[in-house]
């Protein structure tokens, strides 16, 4: 059995613990490989070695850190579909969609070529008599970051490339689920030139992440998961002085307007929501038409399009399926006894993503695209994040009911609205309490050159994900005011006589 290790010091470590977790093939069941996790003192170790390389490494000119990103980035690109690959197996999401994963981690690797640019201070002359003022963005020093199983490079690559552009060095402690995509994109990090220990990858469970809330090298952490689990890396990293972004849960709506071109609500709804098996924090799970007519025709032709979905492994010969399996037979039970939950609440199970079987997929953890109509607020599929690919259709009568009820949800990570009323649009931006919002976009999660995060209960900490409070998050600013003493330029002329 392969054993999938960690990479400090510019090369794979094999784990010092006894400890394993298994890494299985969701398409098939099979286990693949196991990871090795790691004790609270290797934890430490890598801290340490990224602590050691974090001298060089903040002294190296922001020109040279962006130059070795540019050599990443290039190497990333020339390895996308191994990545792709990698993910797909490991994860289960479809080749295509592996590939937009790491498309989307790769803007923010080439944002990051250009931070030397942002991370300019600012000058002011004279701010009193001989005296200047003038601001320096310094990095901070060893950052660590923790992401979750369902975007094993994009998650990591919306983190480090801005980190280490920045003068910081890097702990990576990646979900133990899908630990090979991390493990390789630092190899490539090495390949690209950075030197030994700026990034380091460490495999491992809540022993680990105790360690990089808690240890005193550690200057920030962020981190990307459920909300209780945001929750506690917030509460636990800043009662230790670090400055933490936990991005946490979602529960995501897309209003559907009387006006709305519906085929394309669809369109958009049957990739937000069924995409990646639905395992996306951005994945519409509640779609919130206006009116009964409305609601009837999207319901008509969300069934239509049900029947044509493909679900099957996501690495097969020939055209891409339009969904994968689940990460886990643990989860999907979970997502199965959501569905049940659903039903029992009183809801109608219009489609039953259970009874979904799959030709040749052995004990592969697959669960069909799911629709549930007549859900309520107060049921637990529309108040609960589900992560996997089950959509609710909850009725309102008017764009009013459909505001109110979704500001008054715990989470506000993202929406959407399909209109084709400017106005409608314009207030639905304004009164929304949520931190992304689409217009006819169904995951309006922006470029790497804009920082996106949600509102509420969905994100801890108060600067968003990469962008420019990016570059606020990974670095602190000094200000300096000077003024320098009369010297030599006035001192006397000893050679002339003195007067006075």
């Amino acid at each position: 059995m392969k054993t999938l290790s960690h990479y400090l010091n510019g090369q794979l470590s094999a784990g010092q613990s006894q400890r394993t977790s298994p890494v299985y093939n969701p398409a098939t069941g099979e286990q693949s490989a196991q990871v090795a996790l790691a004790t609270a003192d290797e934890t430490r170790e890598a801290v340490r070695i990224a602590d050691d390389a974090f001298v060089a490494w903040s002294k190296t000119s922001p020109l040279k850190r962006s130059r070795i990103l540019f050599k990443f980035k290039a190497l990333v690109e020339e390895h996308t579909d191994e990545l792709a690959r990698l993910i797909s197996s490991e994860h289960g999401k479809v080749f295509s969609d592996a590939k937009g994963e790491v498309t989307r981690g790769l803007e923010v690797v080439e944002f990051a070529c250009g931070i030397p640019h942002l991370q300019k201070g600012e000058h002011s002359m004279n701010v009193g008599t001989g005296v200047d003022s003038y601001s320096m963005m310094q990095p901070l020093g060893v950052c660590a970051g923790i992401s979750p199983f369902n975007f094993p490079a994009m998650v990591p690559m919306w983190m480090f490339p801005i980190a280490l552009a920045c003068g910081n060095t890097f702990v990576m402690k990646p979900s133990e689920k899908d630990p090979s995509t991390p493990l390789r994109l630092a190899e490539l990090l090495k390949e690209a030139g950075l030197p030994d220990g700026v990034f380091n990858v460490v495999n491992g469970d809540k022993e680990a992440v105790d360690v990089l809330l808690t240890d005193e090298c550690v200057q920030a952490v962020s981190f990307v998961g459920s909300t209780p689990i945001a929750e506690y890396i917030y509460a636990t990293a800043s009662k230790h002085g670090k400055r933490v972004q936990a991005l946490g849960g979602a529960k995501n709506h897309m209003v559907i307007m009387p006006d709305a071109d519906l085929d394309q609500a669809v369109g958009a709804l049957m990739g937000a929501a069924y995409g990646s098996a639905g395992e996306r924090c951005m994945a519409i799970s509640v779609a919130v038409p206006v009116g009964e007519e409305t609601a009837n025709r999207l319901r008509e032709k969300l069934v239509a399009e049900l029947d044509k979905l493909t679900v099957g492994p996501g690495l097969v010969d020939g055209p891409d399926n339009d969904m994968g399996p689940l990460i886990t037979r643990e989860h999907r039970d979970k997502v199965a006894g959501y569905i049940q939950t659903g039903v029992d609440e009183g809801a109608e199970l219009v489609v039953d993503g259970r009874q979904t079987t799959i030709d040749g997929a052995g004990d592969g953890y697959f669960i069909g695209g799911s629709l549930f109509d007549h859900v309520t607020p107060c049921m637990r599929i529309h108040s609960e994040e589900i992560f996997g690919p089950v959509l609710a259709i909850t009725r309102v009568a008017s764009f009013d009911e459909a505001v109110s009820m979704i500001n008054a949800h715990e989470y506000g990570n993202g929406t959407a609205i399909f209109t084709r009323d400017g106005d409608a649009a314009r207030q639905y931006c304004e009164q929304i309490q949520v931190g992304m919002v689409g217009v006819n976009v169904p995951i309006p999660v922006p470029m790497a050159f804009h920082s996106f995060g949600g509102w509420k209960r969905s994100l801890f900490g108060p600067l968003h994900m990469h962008g420019p409070d990016g570059v606020r998050f990974y670095t602190r600013m000094k200000t300096i005011t000077q003024r320098w003493p009369s010297g030599i330029r006035e001192e006397t002329n000893h050679f002339t006589m003195p007067t006075m």
